[in-house]
Order: C-alpha cells, then structure tokens, then sequence
C-alpha cells in the first residue's frame, strides 16, 4: 500500500461511525470529500458491537457503512477491532483478562485488556478476523488490513508462566544451559525444574513498585521482555495468518508507537507488509526527535516506505497540556513524515468523539460538526495540495551513507542494569548522535545490530552495552573496508543475558577500539568534567561532560581528547583508532551536544558526507530518489521567513508548480519540494 500501489498518497484516518447514527454518516462523508480525504480507517474499536453474544456477529451496520464509502469512492483500512476484548468475553472467560505487575487481576475496562496468552482470547480474535476477512475479500474499497491497535501492555498470570517456561525451554533446551546462561548461582537462584520458573513482577524478582526497571535479576527480567514481545506478536500473526488465507494481496499492518520500549519493534517487522506508526508529539517537542522516530520507522523495513497512521489535526488529549497545533504546524509536520518515507497522511481521528476519554482528543470535524473551521481549513488545503501531487514521489528512497545502530534488547539491559548509574538511559544517548546528523541535514538510517553495513561509510552506535554475537567482527571488516565506526562509553559490557564479558571492557570491541577501559566513574548528573581537544582543525575546544567518565587506556588507538578535571584529568576520553583502510572512535563519556554537533561533523565532512543543500539552521532538508528523479523536501522549523539559496540550479517548486532558481523566501513553518525541471534530479 504504501510503497505505489496506488496513485496517489492516501489521506484520511479514524472514523468512528458506530458512534453516530446514520445521518451522521452522511454529512461525514460529504465533508470527506470537501477536504479531499480518500481513506478510512474503520472499525478500530467495535468489537463488542460486531460480535455482541459468544455464537452471534453482527455486520449489517458495517455493510452500509462500507456501502455509502465505496459510493463515494473512499478506501477502507479494515481493522480487526480486537484491541479490546468485549464485556461478555471477560464476564465468561476470565481467563482473558491479564494479571498486573503487582500481582492483581484486572476486571473488564479500559482496552488492552486481554492476555496475549489466553487461548481463548487467541480464539476469538483469530475467528473475528476470519469473519471480516471471510465477508469483505472482494470488497473493492479494500486497501489494507489494521490488525488491532497500539499493542502494548504485560500479563503476568499462571497462563503466561506457563507459556514463558515453554519459550525458555525452546529458547535454551536444558535446565543447565538456562542456568548456565542466567548465571543462576548468584543469590541462591539456581533451578532443579522448569516449574520453579515464575514471572518477574514485584511479588518475585522486582524491588520497587514504581519502578519496572529495579530488578535483582536481570536475565529473566531481560527474558520476560523478549517473551512478552513475542507474545503479543504470536496474537498479530495469528490474526494476519488468517486474512491472508481470504485476501493474499492486500498488506496486513498494525500501528506502532515510534522508539516504544516494551516491543521489539525490528522483529515485528518482519511479520508485517508495512510499517505504520502513530505520531503524537508534544507542542514544545524537538522536531529532530520526530524525526528520528519517522526514520526509525523506515529503518524497520530496510528503508521501504512506511504510512503515517494516526496524527492529531491540533490537540491531544493524553498529555498534561493539550496544546493547538499553531497555524501551518500540522501541514509541516505532515510534509515532514512524507519526506522521511511515509506515503500516507492520516489522522486520528475524523469526527471527534462525544464522550468518554478521548472526547476532547482533536479531530478534522469538531464538535460543531462544520467545515468552517480553522482545523477543518488547515486539513482541506493539505488534502488539495497532496491530490495535485498524486504519485510524485511516491516508491522513492532516501540514500543514506550513515547508519545509526538502534538496539531494543540493548535498550532493556541498559535500563535494567543495577549500575553504574540510575540516570543513564538508552534513548536521549541515541537522539544526542541521531540530533547532530538532524542538525547537518546529513540522511540517515536507523538499523539493527544485524543490519548489513556496507552501503555505509559512517556507523554509529552509542552505549552499545550488548554484543550480539559476529556484531563485533562485522564491525571489524566494515572498518577494515574503509569505513568509520563511533561507539562510545559504556559498550562491549555483556553478553545477550546481561552476564559481563570477562577480559576487559569493552570487550569484544577492544581490538577494534584499541583502548582498554580500567574503571568507570559515575556522577550525578549535575557534576561535569571537560573534553579537551588540541590540534583537530573543527574538534578543537573544550566541552562539558557528564554522566559516565571511562578510565581508560590505549592499545594503539591515537587520544584525540583528553579530561580536564578530577583525578583523571589528562587521561584519554576520546580516541581514534586506525584499522585497514578505515578508523574507529571511542567517546568515553557523555558530552555537551555542541560537542557532538562537532564531532559528527568533522566525520562526516572527512568522508565527504554532506547536506543536499546548504541551508541556515532550524530548516531541514530531506532528499528522496526514485525513477531518475530527486525531490528535495525543505521543511522551515522557524517562526521567521527564511530565505534558501540554491546556488546555480534551476528547479520546480511542485507544490505551486513554479520555476524558481538562484534564491527562495520560505515562509514561517512552509515547506517546497523542489525537482529538477528537466526531471534529471537536483544535482
């Protein structure tokens, strides 16, 4: 769907018509159409409406539904509405409902209600979404699958020990390897049978009812995750299994939540044909980090195109201040995931709800109920804009020439880990390096430890804490190939069950490195020391740094820095090392952005590694390659015009269907994006 399949770049979102009665349904459709919205993402949450008794469905509702947007020529994204398990269920079996992490058993409410290891939830999920596959497969609206919704969620009942034993014993065969493995001698914890194996919660292994991250056993709380992962992925494969039985060409999707922890969201991946996720950014957000997420997203599929799925119009409901989307904010942001890879605009939701919690959650036909709205204005002239792009870009690929390693095993294990400091978490190391190639305009991909690397010239991987296994030797042939590694402190530590790799740190990167880490200091984060750096032309300088301070020695790498406070003051903290044709660099604390700002772009400028135009800061630039063509994306991030220049070059604004050469005023918050005029690309 989203990668060309259609000719156009599909625009809609959440409707909810169950909720409104059938003349509702009509005057929604014809503003539909007034604001060029061409795809409906229907019955997200109507479980309980479609299957009202055990042996009974009811669809008849549906069928008119779907009648009245065929009309009309509107696209359906079918969704499964199994997200929330429906009050007869939970009454009947209440073997659906999920046990807490203190322990309790939850009664019926709220949605994600369900244990993702109840067989009869599994049942009853899988056997809805036969029905709606069964009935809807020749429906000719039908352009994609929406399995569920924002899965998420833990269980920790007698079912899923249950099920979590058989996973460690597929996982690991026997009893010894297990114990072997979780180093099972610490604490008295060693296992004579898989039945003395129970769920980490804080009734066993976790210290702190409000912290999920204090655990005085990290290898099965770090197994927990890996199966609650793939639990919840066992019910969206059971789900897509059967509607691909009834519909084999039509994509099967469920909608994502950007760098979410508790999922694996790589592994997910695999079992989906598209990637979609949620955005829903606060009002003060840095747009770097939204960007970060779309190109996570792309990341996930190896850079295929990927579909905004649900976005506000203006305000949310679920933060502490649901601010507007200021004027021209929402076409920005939109404008932003097209030019990280999606090919699709939606938004949560159409018409917006009544009651219950999400009643003031903004939506493209307000309470009013009319078009003359600042809101409703805003997404018709976006709709206008992308019906004349039609097809442009789209089947488009961003060529990037840096890989940011991003790592969910290695995220839980940082955060899990009882030391070296409780300020020390995974994500804002990531964004620090993904924000300074942000800053530069440089392209990027997000990919996993187990991403081929040699499309790439620059890799980074910060606080890469978990080595899996032929990680670090991957990493030596693409620096001995020509390329550039950047990991920092903190990395090379443990095995895949958190056991330290004995040896020296940074262990299996220690060659490659060429530096050995003594000890590790940790501070709280108000107390700093400096990187002082001497005789590198754009690295000169000193900066603050914090957090963590490795003590470290060097085995050949060349020291490039050096602390400028404390006991270590003149030790090594940032060093290069060369291997064959390429180097690798060590950070050996976390330093001020300005100093990651520099350090990515002395790299990048040394491999010849640049922006697709040179613009002022707080305006990205975003390229897209396809069919001979390339499409610059410039997005202004400023409230104040802008003016670009575009050296010698002549092209063609497609948004207003203009030449413009030499120079453009980009408006507040305005977007071009600008081909060639001979259709031969930018450059």
């Amino acid at each position: 769907m989203a990668s060309g399949s259609a000719n156009r770049i599909w625009y809609g979102g959440d409707w909810n018509p169950d909720q409104w009665p059938r003349e509702v349904w009509e005057r929604d459709i014809e503003l539909f159409k007034q604001a060029h919205i061409n795809i409906v993402t229907l019955p997200v949450f109507s479980w309980a409406l479609l299957q009202p008794e055990e042996e009974r469905y009811e669809f008849g509702w549906l069928d008119e539904v779907l009648e009245e947007l065929d009309k009309h020529g509107i696209g359906v994204c079918l969704a499964t509405s199994t997200a929330a398990v429906p009050a007869w269920m939970a009454r009947r079996h209440p073997d659906v409902l999920r046990v807490d992490f203190q322990g309790r058993e939850r009664r019926f409410g709220a949605r994600h209600n369900f244990c993702p290891n109840s067989p009869t939830y599994r049942q009853y999920s899988v056997r809805l979404a036969e029905q709606l596959a069964r009935r809807y497969k020749d429906y000719p609206g039908l352009v994609a699958w929406h399995v569920n919704n924002e899965y998420g969620g833990r269980c920790y009942c007698d079912r899923c020990a249950r099920e979590f034993r058989v996973w460690l014993q597929r996982r690991y065969g026997a009893l010894d390897e297990l114990n072997r493995r979780w180093n099972t001698r610490f604490w008295g914890h060693t296992l004579y049978d898989w039945e003395e194996i129970v769920p980490p919660n804080i009734l066993s292994e976790h210290l702190d009812d409000h912290d999920p991250t204090r655990t005085a056993f990290q290898p099965i709380s770090l197994d927990y995750d890996r199966f609650m992962s793939d639990s919840l992925l066992e019910c969206f494969k059971a789900e897509r299994d059967t509607i691909k039985r009834w519909t084999p060409d039509v994509p099967v999707t469920t909608n994502l939540m950007g760098a979410y922890k508790p999922l694996d969201y790589f592994k997910w991946a695999r079992e989906m044909d598209v990637v979609s996720w949620d955005s829903y950014p606060p009002m003060d957000v840095d747009v770097a980090t939204v960007a970060f997420r779309h190109d996570l997203m792309r990341g996930l599929k190896d850079g295929q195109p990927f579909m905004l799925m649900e976005q506000t119009p203006s305000q949310q409901n679920w933060q502490p201040y649901n601010s507007l989307k200021r004027p021209g904010v929402m076409r920005l942001w939109s404008y932003q995931a097209l030019a990280h890879g999606a090919e699709t605009v939606m938004f949560f939701q159409l018409r917006q709800s009544q009651g219950a919690c999400e009643k003031f959650h903004g939506a493209v036909i307000s309470h009013a109920g009319t078009p003359d709205t600042r809101v409703f204005r805003e997404v018709q002239a976006l709709g206008r804009e992308l019906e004349a792009l039609g097809d442009t870009f789209l089947g488009s690929r961003i060529d990037a020439q840096v890989a940011l390693v991003f790592d969910w095993e290695n995220w839980w294990a940082i955060e899990y880990s009882s030391g070296p400091s409780v300020a020390l978490k995974y994500l804002p190391q990531v964004e620090a390096y993904y924000r300074a190639l942000w800053r530069a305009n440089v392209a990027v991909d997000v990919v996993s430890p187990g991403a081929p690397l040699g499309r790439y010239r620059l890799v980074i991987a910060p606080v890469a804490y978990m080595m899996h296994p032929g990680f670090a030797e991957k990493v030596e042939t693409f620096v001995a190939g020509g390329g550039t590694f950047l990991t920092t402190f903190f990395s090379g530590i443990v095995d895949e069950n958190d056991r330290i790799i004995l040896g020296g740190y940074p262990g299996p990167l220690r060659r490659l490195l060429g530096v050995w880490v003594e000890e590790t200091d940790a501070l709280p984060p108000e107390m700093t020391n400096r990187i002082v750096v001497q005789g590198y032309p754009g690295l000169d300088g000193q900066y603050a740094c914090s957090l963590l301070f490795d003590l470290l020695h060097t085995e050949g790498a060349e020291v490039v820095g050096r602390y400028g406070a404390d006991f270590y003051a003149g030790r090594p903290v940032l060093t290069r090392h060369r291997v064959g044709a390429g180097e690798a660099w060590y950070v050996g604390s976390a330093p001020e952005q300005r100093f990651v700002d520099r350090l990515v772009r002395f790299l990048c400028d040394k491999h010849g590694i640049g922006a697709p135009l040179q613009v002022p800061d707080g305006v990205e630039v975003v390229e897209r390659r396809g069919g001979g063509q390339s499409f610059l994306f410039i997005l202004n991030h400023r409230d104040r015009p802008t003016v670009i220049s575009l050296g010698n070059r002549r092209l063609r604004n497609l948004l207003a269907d203009q030449e413009i050469e030499r120079e453009v005023e980009l408006a507040p918050r305005d977007v071009l994006i600008l081909t060639d005029t001979h259709g031969a690309g930018t450059r």
